[in-house]
């Protein structure tokens, strides 16, 4: 009796807990809605949407499978999402960096878009308004049909990019901007704790990034002072000339500049002119040029550079001309198609 009292027992434990035990998947397969994400880089900013992607399957989507008037999960399956890798703009306000549960309210005229400190939510089931972070309201606009909800980073600048939601025949859509600047020179201040502040190569790029993007300009002074210190030479040298004429010392940055000119090579020149054309100092950078091309006759890089410097100018007959003695020199095959592609634009 006690034998089939415990037989008995275990039966009815297997049969209370084998719903629970056979509910769990023990395979992944595909489903209806598939996942998907997008990334866009905004300066040194990565903004990325992960989200499921339903179909239109010959549905009414806005007013009926998604209802005017009420917080949808703006996708399929569990939580939209956003992250931004550093902090951001959006509607004026600022976003710190992190991952945002992504929500739509839709209604016949307009859509509000909200971004949730929860993001690790199933969809929108269990959205609290006081969770909202930022919420930005925009008017959709007609479009071809889009069978599967599909979002894109459209029209990227140096500090912004549009995000745009389209499904069905509407798209909604909103900018997000990043102050790159001040991004990429907390990235430079943080790189240069590292190894790179053991060499002065580190410290004339930090330098120099700042110079050719005009900012941060008292503290690029620093750094190059920093390179100079460890080794000083043509590169460096010409930093501190173009931050000496930025800080208004046209007089010192000319005698810092000529002064280093006597001992530049080949390539320190060529890297000096393409600086200046970064700047959009154009003329100067043909007197660089040049100058390069006199100092070494037989370089076809020289003339190449003198020839890309005078098209940048619009000065197409001597372009031609030296990107025809750069051709007349060089050996290598895929220069050579190369320089052959801009006489043949030039030339029309």
């Amino acid at each position: 009796m006690k034998r089939a009292s415990c037989l008995l027992s275990v039966i009815a434990l297997f049969a209370a807990t084998a719903p629970a035990a056979f509910a769990q998947p023990f395979f992944t397969t595909p489903r209806a809605s598939q996942a998907a994400s997008v990334t866009q880089r905004v300066g040194l900013t990565d903004i990325t949407v992960s989200y499921h992607r339903p179909g239109v399957k010959n549905r009414t989507v806005w007013g009926a499978l998604v209802p005017y008037g009420e917080v949808w999960r703006a996708g399929a399956n569990e939580n939209t999402t956003i992250a931004f890798s550093h902090s951001v703009t959006i509607d004026d306000r600022t976003l710190p960096a992190g991952t945002y549960g992504l929500h739509v309210i839709p209604t016949e005229t307009e859509w509000t878009f909200i971004l949730s400190s929860q993001s690790r939510a199933w969809g929108s089931f269990s959205y609290d308004e006081a969770e909202d972070v930022l919420r930005v309201t925009v008017t959709p606009e007609p479009i071809d049909h889009q069978e599967w909800l599909l979002y894109a980073f459209e029209d990227p600048t140096a500090n912004e990019v549009m995000l745009s939601l389209s499904w069905e025949m509407l798209k909604g859509s909103f900018p997000i901007w990043t102050d790159t600047d001040v991004v990429t020179v907390e990235a430079l201040r943080t790189g240069l704790r590292g190894l790179a502040r053991f060499n002065w190569q580190g410290w004339q790029q930090a330098a120099s990034w700042c110079l050719n993007n005009n900012t941060n300009l008292e503290e690029a002074m620093t750094w190059i002072d920093r390179s100079i210190q460890i080794n000083k030479n043509f590169t460096n040298t010409s930093v501190k000339a173009g931050l000496l004429t930025a800080r208004g010392d046209a007089a010192a940055a000319g005698k810092l500049l000529d002064e280093a000119m006597k001992t530049a090579t080949e390539n320190e020149l060529n890297a000096h002119g393409y600086q200046l054309l970064a700047r959009n100092k154009v003329d100067e950078a043909i007197a660089v040029f040049k100058k390069n091309a006199s100092d070494h006759p037989d370089s076809w890089n020289a003339h190449d550079s003198l020839a890309e410097a005078y098209m940048t100018a619009g000065d197409t007959a001597n372009a031609v001309k030296f990107y025809k003695k750069a051709l007349s020199m060089v050996k290598d095959d895929q220069q050579k198609a190369r320089i052959e592609g801009q006489l043949k634009q030039l030339e029309g």
